[in-house]
């Protein structure tokens, strides 16, 4: 099978097809898919599956997986943090946050008049619905302005992403990123604000890390913290997005022929039966063309239009057709295009666009039916089982100029007409040839084996005759194109007889005629398909496009090259195999070739005609990718060592992932081909194949993998009903032969079907037609020899949790069973099964280099019904010709392993080797001969033969049984008396019996052993199964649960190596108990020190721990590698830092001076924590940062190692490089900053740390398995919901001990050690078991990120600690309403192990009504940790004093350890010796020797030493290993009802202490502290130039009324204003006022605390924490209307900028330039006196400066505040004076006169004067004209 090798460069290019799966399928599930497909190289490997060497070019191999992937739906969980928001445009508004994640809205609490609200508020979504869908779902988070009951508020600024922009981040996650808000209604503003948020996504089983939550100091950096995926750019712009439908063809009959019929009948017509419209989605918006009323070929010319900004946050555009129904529209057909695809972002990139080109919907089967069962699959769910119609589309994107003045603002989505396209502008119509041939069709599922079947192929609606072609109603036939609409129908009456038009133009034939199957065994029938073969052949027409398809073909083959070659790489690592890299060199030189190939391919193709910008451009961009990829692999071809083929690998893969992105072509041409099995005219099972994989071409690389070969094609269920176990039988298997070209080149059809067959044509005449069947004339006689030799990690069936496994092997229409062997999961069936008379067709020679595959299946025996289906695999047979020898190297055959794939998920593995021996004229006598049935017991059941099972030697297995934990209860009976039985190979050991269960769950006799033959090659070895039984009364036994080791390797004793000293190869007696491990996994169980192993001469060394200089942080030893996340150690000296404590130290940063003294009474645990957290952070930064650079520099080595290749682009591609990582350089600088320079870092007060683990401690340390390690038992049937099965709810009980084997005579040397006691074997001076009283006591640090429980989002989280029968419930102190809760409590509970081991520690939600309901809980296995040699009881503390906050916690001081390790460990030591040295073993360490007690008394210890040595353990040799240090582990909680899904997480600890050792102290003090009460008190002087608002009515002067308003709480609920200074002309004003603000605040977090209720029906308050920020706003004050706000200003109590000394120079760029001033604090300065300017934001979004406050800050704490009482405003005590404000400002009410004085007087008098004179005037004229007639009468009479 490996020779033929050499025969035909086309042979490389097979690989397992893939399934048709939805664009979107992740690369890396593609990468599982393919997992087990190797092509072996040179060298024989014990390889995973053996079908896909492939030999000849006749035949492609199989799908090895048959369930659809995609489609069904998933657990996902979306967690949205909005912490606050900044620089939101608008005045004084009342910011509300909407978080949007598809229909799900839920809002924010409303933040008062603020521009930068702060919420911190936590949303949870949760999904249940397929991938696709939940990454196609849009995240939006739109800031709303003062929204209400009443009103909708206005909207601000939204931001839009979809989530698998997400779930492709890093962690599935952006943590602490600002998203950019912007406006949809008006695209010519700007950025409207930001959003700081964390967005995670998890699905089931990813598990998200989140940054270590502390307090967040570090300097919100705004633009390099965007909330944008890597490589997009910040300032992003809008642009129009163009979707052009043009017109679709071959649609379906959307609606019963009844309704058309009646019709008919009224008006005389005769309609199409479909409404068709077209619906475009994308980014969260829809659009819709016209509907074109009864029509399969409507014609739209109408564009969609959205508006968006580029590069979009969604990735992909979901295009429908929809057929318009008044009750409701249902989609036809849906097709997404995936924006990646059409688009290159790179710097000769291009902007989206594709077309014109037709893309093909497929959905479901064509037959309209009113309720379509698989009417998801026409939405865009699953693989689509049928060709459903086509679209012409055009896609393309103008990045739009916000500034020119025609713009349209808004971002409604337009439906506009556009002109017809020419028909020839999506190519040239061709007619195309489809032929295939049936060569065999057996497998078929019995339940359809009654009725005669027939297959059908097509391929578009050529070919489908049931519900293909519906005929279009309107007059023009399309003959134009070609399409024999007519004539197909008129032929499916009598298509099998094949008939054909005068003009001998061919017809299609396009299904097989009807046959009844034949049965082949229970389970399946087969067609019999012998001499005869039937074929079929259609004719189509398409546009032309064949390049396209070409391109990715030449792409895909070089992929699937790749691939099998990595797959091969890492099947030689996985199985240690000598020589990795060589076969790395090869496969990446084959990729090099592969690619320089492509290139010169792809060259004629670059200046074809007809071709859409799209292809164009993609084939330029592939030819820059495939060139830079083949010149890079080159490269790095020669950077492959031996000890760097991992991460190499790792860069292949990468490239894997590149070339199969793009290959995938975006724009369709012709349709899938559809093979569909009929019974009785109904659609049974189907089989999708892409038409490029058939596509014939002359020039071999651009032929489709499968055109021309024969193909193994396996039928399935379609849609839903393919899902579960129903979709894992098989329906049918056909060997299937299928070939595709235009019509012209048709010449060499047959030519790749197996030689030997003459063709057999149509009956009536025609030379030029296709055969209808052919004949084998030639026919080869085979045996066929299956060697089953076992199966190892079966599927569990049965309620037992085992299986009843048997193996049925089919083989052409064959089958045969191995025997039945009861409740195992690893079978060893050690049996030979031989198929005679096996006929193949076809010339013997292709034969040989070509056998058909052979398929395993795997079933389980039940009692009564039919076997269950648990597995299926495939194989290839190794082949002997009748000349050919029968001898090595080919013979007799290996045994192979081949992955056994339950539907998707694999499902055990099988040992076996098949061989195929043809049988001569001789007959059966020449073959070699098979000895007979040597087994007496098992009847006529012939075993594997010698040659081929493998050799075997005699080890000897030693089991260690500890105990049995957690046994659930079997058929409601407890378990009482439960035993262990360990077999391996047919042998075994029974454990001692447990006599009571509940009393002692332990074993009494501690270690047994047995001898066994295994196999010699350690891969070979058969897996140990662990059963545990319950012995119950009268004899009975009953099976508790069982567990299977697959792998014993890691158990396998190795003697150690005499020459080295170093601990990680000595598998000496490791702290007393012998440790049974290869070097491997001793480091992994203990991470931190792998990447430290010492190998020292046997002399002294001596360590030092003296602290060199006097200040400094500390010298912090990090050792950091894949496992650990940061250890971190400490060195110290005791009595420096005491005299530098009592110093008060001075540090200048940022030109500021500070005092800060750190006082030991200062000093808390808390302390310890949060300066612990921060060493962590800077630890991963720098981290971070050296991982940034060494990257860097690795990428610019290779740029310039493939620029050497190439010198004429070198000064291109550097330069290049060299912008890209300055860009890069630039944002990283920001973060190292923080990271790198402790020099440039003040030192850092100095406190004892702890170690913070953001990780469980157990995954550190190997799940304490040194020793004792934990087996679960399993018990009940697998389940099947999904492909990751979750086994927890499995396991009945877990069973603790340890395996040693070792081949049987072992050397004297061990057994001659002291004290070597051989009743232990192997396993020396282990602990004993018997029961143990333990104080535990547990400290529960704090929790983050709870899942909210109650509806409004929060939940009200309390502790619950239970240890066996104690239960410890904190039920009273529950925090109220809080995601985030601070318990800091612990709890003491004494237990006995091991009948209580498992400590559980919940969070449960509080509630007033009703039960608590669990939030989330976790588990720990308090006994692993106890006996660990880790010493996790309590940990050691990187330094000793015996008061204080970092008190000794130990019962047992340093030195009793160290002497208790040492007489352990057997070692030297410890030997105390003058100026402060210890010798342990060869080691000396150094350190300080004197302690001050509580009264400052100083005396002489040794504690010190000890404890130096005990944080150095891990470097005594042999027995040495990192002990715990003293920790906070963050452990995750989890919830039953959501596995997989972490619902918050823990940070907590445990010490443990034994009860016989004295008592330890009381419990450290972790309360949370208490916030301290500050008293602010802000005195407002003046204001200064405070733009004026008001006109006066008289005189239209401008003025203002000003106040001036301030608040420190986040809301303004305790808001202070001061009195108004009336009519100010010139904007000043004059206050001397006195604002107070009590406050508690909590230093180390840096927050003010507050707690209200939140509402009138709140039961109790919620505590929030905010950041100090002082608000200050100047308004003018109206009487009648509202006031108007003027400007404000926010400081942030810890970081301000200083105000300024006058009046003028205080300016904007206080504000504007804040990061760059020095700040102060007003924690530290307790008093600042200065101006501040206020700002406001103009229509245009500018700040401008709207006045100046003279402010003076005065910050006091509660206790000076009582001594010192100040009153509010002016008021007593204290009182400020009266300000001395100008005259005008007095009310007008009050001094009516004087206000009248001066606002008319001053500027009137001269008119007011004259008036008066005038006045006077008439007046006098008035009262003369009233008596002039009296006096005259008077006169006259004569008075």
């Amino acid at each position: 099978m490996k020779l033929g090798k050499a025969k035909s460069s086309k042979d490389d290019h097979k690989r397992g097809d893939e399934p048709a799966i939805l664009e979107m399928e992740d690369l890396d599930k593609k990468a599982m898919r393919l997992a087990g497909m190797l092509e072996p190289d040179t060298i024989s490997l014990a390889s995973v599956t053996a079908v896909t060497t492939n030999v000849s070019n006749k035949r492609s191999k199989p799908d090895i997986k048959m369930e659809p992937s995609s489609g069904r739906p998933v657990d996902y969980q979306i967690s949205i943090t909005v912490i606050e928001a900044r620089q939101l445009i608008g005045l004084n508004m009342d910011p509300v946050v909407c978080v949007e994640v598809g229909d799900d809205k839920k809002y924010t609490s409303m933040k008062e008049s603020t521009n930068c609200p702060y919420y911190n508020e936590y949303f949870v979504f949760d999904f249940h619905v397929p991938p696709d869908v939940m990454f196609d779902k849009i995240i939006k988070l739109s800031v709303i302005h003062s929204k209400n009951l009443l009103r909708s508020g206005t909207l601000v600024g939204t931001f839009k992403m979809d989530v698998g922009t997400v779930y492709s981040q890093p962690e599935h996650q952006f943590y602490h990123k600002w998203a950019i808000l912007s406006d949809p209604d008006d695209i010519t503003a700007g950025c409207k604000g930001y959003v700081k948020c964390d967005i995670a996504v998890v699905g089931k089983g990813d598990n998200i890390k989140t940054p270590h939550k502390a307090n967040e100091t570090d300097e919100d950096d705004i633009e390099g913290n965007l909330l944008l995926p890597e490589g997009i750019p910040a300032e992003r712009q809008w642009a129009r997005f163009y979707v052009k439908i043009h017109r679709a063809e071959g649609l379906p009959k959307m609606n019963t022929s009844i309704m058309a019929n009646v019709k008919k009948a009224f008006i005389g017509e005769n309609r199409d039966l479909v409404d068709p419209y077209v619906q475009v989605q994308f980014s969260g918006q829809k659009g819709k063309t016209s509907v074109q009323k009864s029509s399969y070929e409507p014609i739209w010319n109408e564009q969609v239009i959205f508006t968006e900004l580029f590069p979009p946050l969604c990735k992909r555009i979901k295009v429908q057709i929809r057929d318009s129904d008044k009750v409701n529209d249902v989609a036809i057909g849906t097709h997404f295009i995936d924006l990646r695809k059409i688009s290159n972002d790179g710097d000769k990139g291009f902007l989206p666009t594709l077309g014109p080109a037709w893309v093909n919907m497929y959905g479901s089967t064509r037959q309209y039916t009113l309720m379509d069962e698989h009417q998801d699959l026409n939405d865009g769910l699953g693989e689509g089982v049928s060709f459903r119609a086509r679209l012409l589309i055009s896609v393309a994107v103008e990045i739009l100029d916000t500034t020119s003045p025609e713009i349209i603002c808004s971002t409604d989505v337009q439906v506009e007409p556009v002109s017809n396209i020419s028909e020839s502008a999506t190519g040239k119509m061709e007619e195309f040839f489809l032929f295939g041939s049936f060569l065999e069709a057996t497998m078929i599922d019995r339940k359809i084996g009654d009725k005669p079947i027939s297959f059908e192929i097509t391929i578009g609606n050529y070919g489908n005759h049931i519900d293909g072609v519906s005929k279009s109603s309107s007059v023009k036939k399309k003959k134009k194109e070609g399409e024999n609409q007519e004539e197909e129908n008129e032929l499916i009456q009598n298509s099998s007889e094949d008939e054909a038009d005068e003009d001998a133009d061919l017809t299609s034939v396009s299904s097989t005629p009807p046959m009844k199957p034949f049965i082949t065994d229970r389970n399946y029938f087969h067609l019999p398909y012998f001499e005869k073969k039937p074929c079929v052949y259609i004719k189509s027409w398409w546009q032309d496009q064949r390049r396209r398809l070409y391109n990715s073909n030449m792409m895909d083959k070089i992929a699937d090259k790749l691939e099998e070659g990595l797959n091969d790489v890492q099947e030689v690592i996985k199985t240690e195999k000598a020589f990795p890299e060589r076969r790395l060199r090869g496969v990446l030189e084959e990729l090099s070739i592969g690619c320089s190939r492509y290139v010169t391919l792809a060259n004629k193709d670059v200046n074809l005609a007809g071709r859409t910008k799209l292809d164009r451009e993609r084939l330029k961009s592939c030819m820059r990718e495939m060139d830079s990829m083949g010149q890079q692999a080159k490269q790095i071809r020669t950077q492959v060592k031996k000890n760097t083929v991992k991460e190499k690998l790792k860069l292949a893969q990468n490239f894997l992932q590149r070339i199969r992105f793009l290959a995938d072509e975006p724009q369709h041409s012709i349709p899938d081909v559809f093979i569909w099995m009929m019974s009785n005219n109904k659609r049974i099972a189907y089989a999708r194949i892409p038409s490029k994989d058939i596509l014939y071409s002359v020039v071999d690389e651009e032929t489709g993998k499968d055109c021309g070969k024969v193909k193994a094609v396996f039928l399935k269920l379609p849609g839903k009903k393919g899902f579960g176990p129903a979709g894992w039988t098989v329906q049918a298997k056909l060997e299937l032969y299928l070939w595709l070209g235009l019509n012209k080149s048709r010449k060499d059809f047959l030519h790749g079907l197996p030689n030997g067959f003459e063709e057999i044509r149509a009956t009536k005449m025609g030379h030029g037609l296709p055969p209808v069947t052919l004949v084998y004339d030639m026919k080869q006689v085979f045996q066929l020899r299956a060697h089953m030799y076992q199966a190892r990690s079966l599927f569990a069936a049965d309620s037992s949790g085992l299986s009843d496994p048997f193996a049925r092997v089919f083989f052409s229409s064959q089958s045969q069973v191995t025997e039945v062997l009861n409740e195992t999961l690893c079978p060893t069936w050690d049996q030979l099964l031989v198929f005679d008379d096996v006929e193949l067709f076809g010339e013997a020679t292709e034969l040989r280099d070509d056998p058909p595959i052979i398929v395993v299946e795997f079933y389980d025996q039940d009692t009564v019904g039919k076997a269950e289906f648990i597995g299926r695999t495939f194989a290839k047979p190794t082949i002997k010709m009748r000349d050919e020898p029968y001898g090595p190297p080919r013979f007799p055959p290996q045994l192979e392993y081949y992955q056994i794939y339950r539907g998707n998920s694999i499902a055990g593995e099988l040992l076996a080797a098949f061989e195929l021996l043809q049988v001569g004229q001789g007959g059966r006598a020449d073959l070699p001969p098979l000895e007979g049935p040597t087994d007496s017991e098992r009847g006529p059941i012939l075993p594997v033969p010698l040659g081929i099972r493998p050799v075997l030697s005699r080890y000897r297995i030693e089991v260690l049984f500890w105990g049995l934990r957690d046994l659930k209860r079997i058929n409601l009976a407890q378990v009482d008396r439960p035993r262990v039985d360990i077999e391996c190979a047919g042998r075994g050991v029974q454990s001692a019996l447990i006599q009571n269960y509940k009393k002692n769950p332990n074993f009494s006799t501690l270690v047994k052993w047995f001898e066994v033959d295994l196999p010699e090659n350690e891969l070979l070895h058969p897996p140990l199964n662990i059963r545990v039984v319950d012995c119950r009364a009268f004899g009975r036994y009953i099976l508790v649960g069982s567990h299977a080791v697959s792998t014993l390797r890691h158990y396998i004793y190795s003697p150690p190596d005499k020459s080295c000293n170093n601990w990680a190869t000595a598998a000496k007696l490791m702290n007393g108990y012998m440790v049974l491990t290869n070097g491997c996994s001793q480091a992994r169980s203990s991470p931190s020190l792998s990447s430290r192993t010492f190998s020292r001469p046997a002399g002294d060394v001596s360590v030092s721990l003296e602290a060199e200089p006097p200040i400094r942080k500390m010298d912090t030893v990090v050792k950091l590698d894949a496992m650990s996340d940061a250890v971190v150690k400490v060195d110290m000296n005791e009595d420096e830092s005491d005299k530098e404590k009592k110093k008060k130290k001075k540090k200048k940063k940022g030109g500021v001076e500070e005092e800060e003294e750190t006082d030991e009474r200062v000093l808390d645990w808390w302390s310890k924590y949060f300066a612990s957290i921060e060493t962590l952070k800077e630890n991963l930064r720098s981290q971070e940062a050296a991982q940034a650079e060494a990257e860097e520099r690795e990428d610019l080595e290779i740029a310039a190692e493939a620029a050497d290749i190439r010198p004429d682009d070198l000064h291109l591609k550097g330069s290049k490089m060299k912008e890209r990582f300055k860009e890069k350089k630039s944002s990283k600088q920001k973060r190292s900053q923080a990271a790198d320079g402790s020099e440039k870092r003040p030192p850092k007060a100095r406190v004892d740390e702890l170690v913070v683990y953001n990780r469980e401690l157990e995954s550190e340390y190997g799940n304490f398995e040194d020793w004792l390690h934990t087996f679960n038992l399993y018990r009940g049937k697998a389940g099947d919901d999904d492909e990751h099965a979750l086994d927890d709810d499995r396991i009945v009980g877990r069973f603790k001990g340890s395996l040693c084997m070792y081949k049987v005579p072992l050397s004297q040397e061990i057994t001659r050690e002291a004290g070597y006691d051989p009743n232990m074997g192997m396993f020396q001076s282990i602990p004993h078991n018997d029961p143990i009283h333990v104080l535990v006591r547990v400290y529960v640090v704090r929790a983050t990120d709870l899942h909210p429980a109650d509806i409004n989002g929060k939940a009200d989280p309390y502790v619950v600690i239970k240890l066996g029968k104690s239960e410890v419930k904190d039920k009273e102190n529950y925090i109220s309403k809080q995601l985030n809760p601070v318990f800091g409590k612990s709890f003491d509970i004494e237990a006995t192990f091991p009948m209580e081991s498992m400590l559980t520690v919940s969070v449960y939600d509080w509630d007033l009504v009703g039960t608590d309901d669990l939030i989330g809980e976790t588990k720990i296995d308090l006994e692993n940790r106890f006996y660990s040699k880790f010493r996790a009881t309590c940990g050691i503390a990187s330094n000793y004093s015996m008061h204080g906050y970092n008190i000794w916690r130990d019962p047992m001081k340093p030195s009793q350890i160290l002497a208790k390790l040492c007489k352990e460990g057997k070692i030297d030591g410890p030997h105390y010796g003058p100026g402060g040295k210890v010798k342990v073993a060869n080691r000396i360490f150094t350190g300080p020797t004197e302690i001050e007690d509580e009264n400052g008394l100083k005396k002489q210890t040794e504690e010190h030493l000890a404890l130096s040595v005990l944080n150095h353990w891990e470097e005594i040799p042999r027995v040495g290993c990192k002990l715990v240090p003293e920790h906070v582990e963050t452990r995750p909680l989890l919830n039953l009802d959501k596995p997989g899904i972490e619902q918050g997480r823990l940070e907590m600890w445990v010490d443990m202490f034994p009860m016989d050792m004295p008592a330890p102290g009381p419990a450290i003090d972790i309360s949370p502290r208490k916030p301290k009460r500050y008293e602010l008190r802000v005195i407002i002087w003046n204001t200064d130039e405070v733009i004026l608002e008001d006109d006066d009515y008289f005189t239209g002067e401008k003025s203002s009324d000003i106040f001036v308003r301030g608040w420190l709480k986040g809301q303004q609920e305790d808001k202070q204003d001061t009195d108004v200074h009336y009519h100010s002309l010139t904007g000043e004003g004059n206050f001397n006022w006195r604002f107070v603000f009590p406050f508690d605040y909590l230093v180390a977090e840096e927050k003010i605390v507050i707690s209200k209720k939140e509402s009138m029906f709140s039961w109790d308050e919620t505590e929030y924490k905010i950041p100090p920020r002082l608000t200050m706003q100047v308004w003018d004050a109206d009487h009648f209307s509202a006031d108007d706000f003027l400007g404000a200003i926010e400081l942030d109590l810890n970081r301000f900028p200083r105000g300024a000394k006058t009046a003028k120079q205080c300016n904007l760029d206080m504000i504007r330039n804040e990061q760059e001033l020095p700040t102060i604090s007003i924690f530290k300065q307790k008093r600042v006196k200065g101006w501040w300017p206020f700002v406001a934001r103009d229509e245009n979004d500018e700040m401008e400066l709207t006045g100046k406050v003279e402010a003076e800050l005065h910050l006091v704490t509660a206790e000076e505040a009582e001594k010192s009482p100040v009153g509010l405003g002016r008021n007593e005590p204290d009182p400020l004076e009266k300000p001395n404000r100008p005259d005008t400002s007095l009310m007008w009410f009050l001094g009516p006169l004087k206000s009248l004085r001066y606002f008319i007087w001053h500027n009137y008098r001269w008119l007011i004067l004259k008036a008066l004179g005038l006045i006077l005037l008439l007046l006098m004229l008035g009262l003369f004209l009233y008596s002039i007639p009296g006096y005259l009468v008077k006169k006259i009479l004569g008075a």
